[in-house]
């Protein structure tokens, strides 16, 4: 069985290096902890000649006018890029807008964008009504499919392989090193949704192009913002998705920023935690007669757990289990509304526990372990494992009498 260390392992050799993020080595006298808020639309220029010179700056953190971005949001953009491993970092509105800018930057009318039959539902209801409304090909692949599979899939104008690794609701582990082999001999870019294996998964190091980030989730860590990010390691890359985050629009706003880059401080304390915590409580529920399959990565039966123990350092605060199929699905809604520990919403990664269904709530083309019965998702938070523990307890509890 995996180890707490081997959960955790990542989170803490991260802790160093964020609690420095966006300090610089000499300080002036009397400096705050955390970088001052500046908010503002209008930026005033003693001169012309100065705003022309700062105009120039678009590709080095442009601060001529707030739809440009801020002081502090480009603070939060190299600490991003910092802790992924890439260049240049475009922080965007929403975890959402991350996902659907670089498909924008990177695809033109007539190509082929494949993506895995995992992926965040509105990723794939964006590429189903935007793109294929702009001419662009979409296509599905297995998350576990072989690099045979996946080359048969590729054709002449696939322009963009797309990944989610964990997937958010099925937990599969992509294979990404062999994505990334796969996606450049075909001359297509590897995008990747990295949000579960932010500070845990390198996506440079193992062959990424563009690294995506749910900043709402591990980097806030308190659900109350919403952003996103988009990473990318090279200058080509960097100023087509500049240029196409400043004519969508693209930023977030001051006060999410400066919420996010401080959240950031305390990711790697926060989620080492709470990925014991999950560790603890998916153990629990493995041994327990109304469980089928326990969907986290560091269990040896959860798809692609060898490629977890591989490429990541450590372990997230999300995962799901499915129910044995002599459960109903009515007897599973009647256990969640039971919990009075866990909060009935979406999103995760804050420092509340929550729980979602999963079963008949995501759009599928190929099979998925979440047909063997009724599946739920758990986000763990920074309560007492041994209280959600018994929460989830009389919850089963609960099951059995409804069923």
């Amino acid at each position: 069985m995996t180890s707490e260390t081997t959960v955790t392992q990542g989170w803490d050799k991260l802790s160093s290096t964020l609690t420095r993020l966006a300090r610089p080595e000499i300080l002036p006298e009397g400096s705050p902890v955390n970088m001052p808020m500046t908010r503002g639309s209008t930026v005033l220029f003693p001169t012309l000649k100065d705003m022309q010179k700062q105009g120039q700056k678009r590709f080095d953190h442009e601060y001529i006018y707030g739809a440009m971005g801020t002081p502090v949001q480009h603070e939060l953009e190299k600490a991003i890029a910092v802790i992924e491993g890439g260049t240049d970092c475009q922080v965007v509105s929403s975890g959402l807008a991350a996902c659907t800018t670089p498909l924008l930057a990177f695809l033109n009318a007539g190509e082929h964008c494949l993506l895995p039959d995992s992926v965040y539902s509105p990723t794939r209801r964006f590429a189903e009504n935007v793109l294929k409304r702009f001419s662009v090909e979409i296509s599905y692949y297995p998350p576990s499919a072989s690099a045979e599979e996946l080359g048969s899939l590729m054709q002449p104008n696939t322009r963009v392989l797309f990944a989610e690794s964990p997937g958010s609701h099925t937990f599969e582990v992509q294979d990404i090193p062999m994505l990334a082999r796969i996606a450049h001999a075909h001359d297509a870019r590897l995008m990747l949704d990295n949000t579960w294996g932010f500070g845990i998964f390198a996506p440079f190091a193992h062959g990424v192009d563009i690294s995506i980030q749910a900043l709402t989730k591990y980097p806030s860590g308190h659900s109350d913002v919403i952003a996103g990010a988009v990473t990318v390691a090279n200058t080509e890359d960097w100023h087509l998705l500049r240029d196409t985050a400043i004519q969508l629009g693209q930023l977030a706003g001051p006060d999410d920023c400066w919420l996010t880059l401080r959240g950031l401080h305390t990711m790697g304390v926060r989620l080492s935690h709470q990925a014991r915590s999950a560790l603890q409580i998916a153990q629990w529920l493995k041994n327990r007669p109304e469980v089928a399959r326990i969907l986290h990565p560091a269990f040896p039966d959860c798809p692609g757990h060898e490629i977890w123990k591989r490429d990541f350092t450590g372990a997230g605060s999300l995962f799901g289990f499915v129910l044995k199929n002599t459960f109903s699905q009515k007897a599973m809604e009647a256990m969640i509304d039971s919990l009075r520990m866990f909060g009935i919403g979406a999103s995760w990664g804050g420092y509340e526990s929550l729980v979602l269904p999963t079963s008949k709530s995501i759009t599928r083309n190929f099979p998925s372990v979440e047909t063997e019965g009724p599946a739920m998702r758990l986000q763990i938070g920074l309560e007492a494992p041994e209280d959600l523990i018994a929460d989830l307890e009389q919850g089963l509890s609960v099951l059995k009498a409804q069923n």
